[in-house]
């Protein structure tokens, strides 16, 4: 299964004026990061940074004056997202503003379904607890030392750990990855940790009637069944 993490950076808050500034993108096959990811500064047509939008995310008019606008990426952006699950923090902001900036385009819209919300997903796994990204990193334990202001890229990096964590860590798909385990063409994992046999077996747990009753059950199955068959060792040749 594949997913992309996401955020966006805009001009402001209003997605019917303020545009999309900085779209960042994290590939998830499996719950398992691949190593592809989407980024791109994109120049916000007939619009400025807001002051207040600038404060947060620190992208300025003037490093934004060089960057192609949004109908010049959008079939990059469309070939990394399509088709791919899609996983934002309040995802309801981010989707509103990519459908805005699709519209004026004609066109489709981002299907709903293909969303999911990370917000309500903490916020019922942790009710009555702060459930901010940056609260959530902090739970889980997840370094943000190279996060000084909000970034699309560093948020989706930020926010895919975030993810595999709330739907159960990496051990949610029943594996145990290492860096050292091999990677695919694709850049997921090829093996899981391999756990040696006990060098002793363990002791058996049934009793010596309990082997002797089930013994007695097979014999009324016949010579021919599955269990007597089983049970009956195979034959020793004779030493040459």
């Amino acid at each position: 299964m594949r997913e992309i993490v996401f955020d966006t950076e805009t001009t402001g808050l209003d997605f019917a004026d303020d545009r999309i500034i900085e779209i960042g993108g994290i590939e998830l096959w499996n719950h398992i990061p691949t190593g592809r990811e989407y980024h791109c500064f994109i120049r916000p047509e007939g619009r400025k940074v807001d002051p207040s939008a600038f404060d947060i995310h620190g992208i300025s008019d003037e490093f934004l004056r060089d960057k192609p606008v949004f109908g010049e990426i959008v079939e990059d952006f469309a070939a990394f997202f399509d088709g791919a699950r899609l996983i934002a923090h309040n995802a309801a902001f981010d989707v509103r503003f990519l459908n805005a900036e699709l519209g004026r385009l004609g066109r489709p819209a981002i299907e709903p379904g293909l969303v999911i919300d990370t917000l309500p997903m903490a916020r019922r796994k942790f009710p009555m607890a702060p459930a901010t990204l940056d609260a959530l990193c902090s739970r889980f334990s997840i370094d943000t030392t190279k996060r000084d202001k909000h970034g699309a890229l560093v948020d989706s990096e930020l926010l895919a750990q975030v993810y595999i964590e709330l739907i159960g860590g990496r051990q949610s798909a029943l594996r145990l990855v290492t860096d050292a385990d091999g990677l695919d063409e694709r850049g997921v994992a090829l093996a899981a940790i391999r756990i040696p046999p006990r060098p002793v077996p363990l002791a058996p747990r049934l009793t010596a009637a309990e082997r002797e009753a089930h013994a007695g059950f097979v014999a009324t199955l016949g010579p021919d069944s599955l269990w007597s068959k089983l049970l009956t060792p195979p034959p020793v040749e004779a030493a040459r």
